[in-house]
């Protein structure tokens, strides 16, 4: 899990995707995996609650690969956008391969394979309940994660934040939704700039706070070390098999996976994907500027 890497990768992915991807499509996969289940999980047996956020049974299915599959395509059949689903893809995926640093990890080939995977950097630490998961978390080495992901984007993909890159590139690979929120909330360019802009710095804020909630509310120990923070006892592994047996498990799961996928693609995926739309072309970009903006 992650507490704020989440906010701070859109921007990143944004600049390696280019027009390709929808920022907004980005930041809907980026949080949805958590955005629809972390309430729920500080709300079940505090024995529980690692199983069931990315276990199973529970709502670990929300952290596998082919959820991010089944989101992106049922976006591109219903709204025909290339740029969404791949979006939505791109930035699902990105969580599920972030969410491998706990000591919970993830189902990333569910249901051809349940073995979680993880490198264990920090402990899952949801059965403390959000302000003690908090407080471990930025009592840890996640402190850290979060710290590098923000100086990542700050320093290879600061231009993604700025008001040429949002025209140029962020409005012309998703102009319906950008000039839908245009048309119904009458925000003018610069307040829809603040708006893209806005979830890197909520990313900080909420990275910031949690970090001083967790030093001087909390007043938990910061123990940056692989597999911490101590304190909190032992990590919460949602697989007791050896290493082998994981091994040989996901190898099995992710070529089940891959096949799968092929299937799709080959029965209907690619259909639908032959009839979407890509975003505007370099010389149309002008004119979904124009109709966004008026200028």
């Amino acid at each position: 899990m992650s507490w704020a890497a989440h906010e701070f990768e859109n921007y990143f992915l944004q600049r390696k995707t280019g027009v390709k991807a929808s920022f907004l499509g980005l930041a809907l996969g980026t949080l949805g995996p958590d955005l629809f289940t972390k309430y729920f999980v500080y709300h079940v047996p505090p024995a529980d609650a690692a199983r069931f956020h990315r276990g199973f049974p529970g709502v670990g299915f929300s952290h596998s690969l082919l959820f991010g599959v089944v989101l992106a395509a049922l976006v591109l059949r219903v709204s025909g956008s290339r740029s969404w689903a791949a979006g939505i893809l791109i930035g699902q995926w990105a969580h599920v391969l972030t969410d491998f640093c706990d000591t919970a990890g993830d189902m990333p080939f569910f249901p051809f394979s349940i073995e979680p995977v993880t490198i264990s950097m920090w402990k899952h630490a949801a059965s403390q309940g959000r302000y003690g998961d908090a407080a471990a978390y930025y009592s840890s080495l996640g402190a850290v994660w979060d710290f590098f992901w923000m100086c990542t984007t700050l320093c290879f993909a600061r231009v993604a934040m700025s008001r040429d890159y949002f025209r140029r590139v962020v409005v012309p690979a998703d102009p319906r939704a950008w000039g839908w929120l245009r048309r119904h909330t009458r925000l003018p360019e610069r307040a829809l700039l603040l708006v893209y802009q806005g979830i890197f710095f909520y990313g900080a804020g909420r990275m910031t706070s949690w970090f001083l909630v967790a030093r001087f509310r909390e007043r938990t120990p910061f123990q940056p070390t692989w597999g911490g923070p101590a304190y909190i006892g032992p990590a919460k592994d949602l697989s007791n098999a050896p290493l082998v047996e994981v091994l040989v498990r996901t190898a099995i799961g992710a070529a089940l996976f891959a096949g799968f996928l092929a299937l799709c693609w080959h029965l209907f995926i690619r259909r639908w994907w032959e009839r979407g739309e890509d975003p505007p072309i370099v010389g149309e970009r002008e004119r979904g500027l124009r109709a966004v903006f008026g200028d």
